[in-house]
């Protein structure tokens, strides 16, 4: 009999409730009990089907999915066959339009729906250039304190899991009338820089409400293709099918140079802020491939495109200066979002596991962790500085939103990022921290032109008490999303034997040494977990010549970087930090808790296959040879200036170098948070 006992417990449940999850409510324990008394609430779903482990993850992490009110439907905007929804001719008057002036379009994962963000660049009369960042107008069809308003500031964000999502908002708005849809006109705040021509120095900013119409919806892959000059990808474009050949080709040319330019651009700012210190972090993010009937066919590791860091630097640009834009207008009631720096104690792992592989981490600031993590390359096994990455990524603390009136301006700063001020600005329809930075910078706007501010602002008390909030949310959002890869995780190995399933056997990489085992990690899969060295039975690990192993008593010896494993007849085995080993995969089933992955070491040697060799090329390091030639560029530049960074107050009491720089992690990947495989390290 299972009762799923995560906050609630119960030890009496009707047998019709057996093999089910439930909800139960404690209302009294006993100081002499060893019991609670509680009383049933609801039944979830039977142990180990989908819906039902689901609908536990769900409540877990008290994340309401239920369907919006008809109060907060009526508030929605019409947008049907008979009734189209179309731009206002107020709105046309008052707003910048740019559907006949910029080519627009977007850059998403495939299968996206909710299309908060767009991007354009052109060359200007004077021979500079425009970089333009257009977000959906939420706050345009979302009015403070409606109903909908306050039904998405409980909700905080919008829900990502493996298989599907819960949104903030309603569909009509999240994926449709909000949503930057190819072809269609929409409502923006756009900000938008005019770049000197050749060094892509801001000469000036212009913030505004706009109107757009986006020529292009493309995915990572085409764009990466169209950047990589592989025009095939055209005939999956839809934008393309119906043109005749000219017409197709002077599209082409013009979206290709758009992309160009915009890596370009992407690649000089980058560069920029490497030289100043910014971090490139690592996560493991896994794309659950579904089959027709909606069963688990593949687990697929998200593969890194330069595409990912050309839009990614393009919305921390934007972020950064609507950050400045709305403490400068409002230094004492602006959300912000900072990152404080690390314990030092907390990079003990890293610096100890890269000296096992003969590199010095140097965690004394960002710029220094930064060009140690870059120098820490073994070009025999790419596999090692991604999980030196990773290490530091779960040394770090989380990111947080906060009110600017709660701490000293000297607290605003960004660790990871390395800038002075930051924000989220550039996803408002899953976000809601975005929708009160949207209101922020109209309000900003407002005040500069001397007109009144309709937007009604929180007061600093108000604004942290949010922050508080959306914070909790957001780390629900990330835990419950961690949970359910690792659900489907279980879910895909399940149904397969571990002793004759081909899939069951990955090559794995040991990460860190443990009394009693090792901790690996299995790029195929992006899973890691502990393998353990010593059985129940008080066994240990042996291996024979041709390296596979089996159990025999023994003893186990841990020492910094290795563990060995010795045999009563005298056979011993040493595993070190960051050996390949050959790794069984399997399910281990438990009637009270969530299944999870077991991992037993079969061989102490790699288990080579042509998808080993496919994820070890595609592990090298996401930073492109043009881009380090382009920071190595930077840096010689400010030699020869003899630009010689300051080490002040600020950089020993934050670890902050200080400088103008940015950040890249990839904004779909989210908070720098200490989870192992989540993709959660968002900015």
């Amino acid at each position: 009999m299972t009762v799923m006992i995560r906050p609630w417990a119960s030890p009496r449940v009707s047998p019709c409730q057996q093999d089910f999850r439930v909800i139960v409510r404690i209302d009294s324990w006993e100081s002499t009990s060893m019991y609670p008394n509680g009383h049933f609430v609801r039944v979830l779903g039977r142990i180990g089907d989908l819906e039902g482990e689901i609908a536990t993850i769900l409540v877990e992490n008290s994340i309401s999915v239920v369907p919006f009110s008809e109060a907060q439907m009526c508030e929605m905007p019409v947008n049907t066959p008979e009734n189209p929804w179309k731009v206002s001719s107020q709105e046309e008057r008052e707003r910048e339009d740019l559907r006949k002036t910029h080519l627009v379009f977007s850059i998403d994962p495939s299968g996206c729906e909710d299309v908060d963000d767009t991007l354009s660049v052109r060359a200007l009369d004077n021979g500079n250039l425009e970089l333009g960042v257009h977000i959906a107008d939420v706050t345009h069809f979302v009015a403070p304190h409606s109903y909908i308003d306050i039904e998405a500031r409980t909700r905080a964000t919008t829900y990502y899991l493996a298989d599907r999502r819960y949104d903030m908002l309603p569909a009509i708005l999240s994926a449709d009338v909000c949503s930057l849809l190819g072809g269609v006109d929409r409502y923006a705040v756009s900000v938008m820089w005019e770049l000197d021509k050749t060094s892509y120095e801001i000469k000036k900013v212009w913030y505004g409400r706009t109107i757009i119409r986006s020529a292009y919806k493309l995915f990572y892959e085409a764009a990466q293709d169209l950047l990589d000059g592989n025009f095939s990808v055209v005939k999956d474009i839809p934008e393309f099918k119906d043109l005749d050949e000219k017409s197709r080709q002077a599209k082409l040319e013009e979206l290709v140079w758009a992309i160009r330019k915009l890596t370009d651009i992407a690649r000089h700012i980058r560069a920029k802020r490497d030289s100043c210190g910014a971090l490139e972090l690592e996560g493991v993010e896994v794309r659950i491939q579904l089959d027709e009937k909606k069963n688990i066919h593949d687990l697929i590791p998200k593969q890194p495109l330069e595409v990912h860091e050309t839009v990614a630097e393009c919305m921390i640009l934007a972020n950064h200066w609507v950050a400045k834009k709305i403490w400068e207008s409002f230094p004492h009631q602006a959300l912000l979002r900072r990152h404080p720096p690390p314990h030092q104690e907390f990079f003990s792992e890293l610096r100890e596991c890269a000296k096992a592989k003969g590199f010095f981490i140097d965690t004394r600031s960002n710029k220094a962790l930064a060009d140690s993590l870059d120098n820490a390359n073994d070009p025999n096994d790419p596999i090692v500085n991604k999980l030196l990455r990773s290490m530091a990524t779960q040394a770090m603390s989380n990111a947080v939103y906060f009110s600017t009136g709660s701490c000293a301006e000297e607290e605003f700063r960004h660790y990871g990022l390395a800038l002075d001020k930051y924000t989220h600005f550039t996803s408002p329809i899953r976000r809601y921290s975005d929708i009160i930075v949207h209101r922020l910078l109209m309000a900003a706007i407002s005040k500069d032109k001397k007109m009144e501010i309709k937007e009604n602002l929180f007061s600093n008390k108000d604004l942290e008490e949010l922050c508080r909030h959306i914070n909790n949310r957001n780390r629900a959002a990330q835990h419950s999303q961690k949970q359910s890869t690792e659900l489907f995780q279980c879910m895909y190995f399940k149904d397969k034997d571990p002793e004759t399933e081909e899939r069951c056997i990955s090559d794995g990489v040991i990460y860190s040494i443990r009394t009693n085992g090792v901790l690996v990690f299995i790029p195929r899969f992006g899973i890691k977990g502990a393998a353990y060295l010593r059985n129940k039975d008080g066994l240990v690990v042996s291996c024979g010549p041709d390296g596979h192993s089996e159990w025999k008593p023994g003893s186990l010896q841990r020492f910094q970087n290795k563990i060995t494993s010795t045999t009563t007849g005298g056979e011993s085995v040493t595993f070190h930090l960051f050996d390949h080993v050959t790794v069984r995969i399997s399910v281990q089933t438990s009637r009270c808790h969530s299944d999870t992955i077991r991992l037993e070491i079969i061989s102490n040697k790699p288990h080579m296959t042509p998808d080993t060799e496919l994820l070890q090329q595609s592990s090298l390091l996401l930073k492109s040879d043009l881009v380090k030639k382009v920071t190595r560029s930077v840096e010689e530049a400010q030699l020869a200036q003899e630009v010689a960074v300051n080490i002040t107050e600020d950089y020993q009491k934050y670890c902050q170098t200080k400088g103008r720089s940015l950040y890249t992690l990839l904004e779909e990947i989210r908070d720098l948070a200490l989870l192992d495989v989540s993709n959660s390290y968002g900015i």
